[in-house]
């Protein structure tokens, strides 16, 4: 079987292959608040033309991820104080409901592998990588709330996640971290002992408290 290269891909492939990309690098923090990309630019970082690369900036644009202006510039949006409040409080409510229906799912390899993911956090925060660091918070998020079995609700709070992305860097560069963080251990002790009110208190407390800081 022949396997197409990128430059002969399809039109959709090109442009599902663009917006997952792109999208990840915006939910990861590696573009900052109010950034400006360029449809010939993100064609040139992924080697495809304007139309895949417009078509993936559209979705991103509806899922909140990119801010189109009115005169057709396109960049990452900087978030307002109401906005941050807005996206904390859903991460408030979403999160701990996940995590509570994670519970009864938490299995000891579950648990082992959010430990595992835990630790690589370390010599991330040691490098001061900010989308390393962002990457691995969500990959330990994301791994518990899977047991959900939700899908709806994690959906919705990933296009939360994907709207902080570039807010989740700025924080970063505030909080100066040392150390994994706390309430991640908490999560942990939490669903070893059983416990699902602790285990939503520190679900909520890991998710919003830093967006905190950012008020200004």
């Amino acid at each position: 079987m022949l396997i197409q290269s990128k430059a002969t891909e399809p039109t959709g492939a090109a442009h599902d292959r663009v917006y997952r990309a792109l999208r990840l690098r915006i939910m990861h923090g590696e573009v900052h608040p109010g950034h400006a990309l360029t449809l010939r630019g993100i064609g040139k970082d992924f080697g495809v033309s304007m139309t895949p690369a417009r078509e993936a900036v559209r979705r991103l644009v509806a899922e909140g991820a990119l801010f189109l202006s009115s005169s057709g510039r396109v960049s990452t949006p900087e978030l307002s104080n109401e906005r941050i409040e807005e996206l904390a409080t859903l991460r408030a409510l979403l999160e701990p409901e996940l995590a509570a229906r994670a519970l009864p799912r938490a299995h000891l390899a579950l648990i082992d592998r959010l430990e595992e993911i835990n630790n690589r956090i370390a010599p991330v925060i040691a490098r001061q990588d900010a989308p390393g660091y962002i990457r691995l918070n969500l990959e330990f998020h994301r791994t518990l709330y899977l047991r959900a079995q939700a899908p709806a609700m994690l959906a919705m709070a990933e296009t939360v996640w994907l709207q902080l992305g570039p807010t989740m860097s700025k924080l970063y560069g505030r909080l100066r971290r040392t150390e994994t963080p706390r309430n991640h251990k908490l999560i942990l002790a939490a669903l070893k002992a059983g416990d699902e009110a602790s285990l939503k208190l520190a679900v909520r407390s890991d998710a919003t408290q830093g967006l905190r800081m950012l008020k200004v």
